[in-house]
């Protein structure tokens, strides 16, 4: 009976780590988590614009940014080699910083520039999007690449 019981628990443990990547359930993670957290930081110390935040800004970018970088890491179903051979660190390093990137020139845009050539007001909400679109895109791209890596067969170190 014991030999039986510890093939079982190795199966199992074996179909937990090779689960594979789906980007809807990556998706709703990346939204899910950090709406919890955030909100629930936001609601504990009063702070009501970090409770909103949580559940635009915050959450919705990290899940916007999870479906962009797992949708290029999948690249139809047949991933990159450079992607799958690139040591795990600098994969993620290059696409965090990418992604970061990205997200910080969106909030300078958007809290700087469209206030400065539109009728939208300059507010203190526009302001938090500066930290809160690269912060929520780091996060998440770090997140969904190397649980992406973690799927694919030939991942190096």
């Amino acid at each position: 009976m014991p030999a039986t019981k510890d093939r079982t628990s190795r199966s199992r443990a074996a179909s937990r780590i090779s689960r594979p990547f789906t980007l809807w359930r990556e998706v709703l993670t990346a939204y899910v988590a950090p709406a919890l957290m955030a909100g629930t930081a936001g609601v504990v110390t009063g702070q009501r614009d970090l409770a909103v935040a949580a559940c635009t800004s915050i959450a919705g970018t990290s899940a916007v940014v999870a479906f962009l970088v797992g949708s290029w890491l999948r690249h139809g179903g047949q991933p990159r080699r450079w992607t799958t051979t690139t040591p795990r660190v600098a994969l993620t390093a290059t696409l965090v910083i990418t992604a970061a990137g990205a997200a910080a020139l969106l909030g300078w845009f958007t809290a700087q520039w469209l206030p400065a050539h539109s009728p939208i007001p300059a507010t203190p909400w526009l302001e938090r999007l500066r930290i809160d679109l690269p912060v929520s895109a780091a996060l998440a791209t770090t997140i969904v690449t190397l649980r992406w890596r973690s799927t694919t067969t030939s991942s190096p170190a």
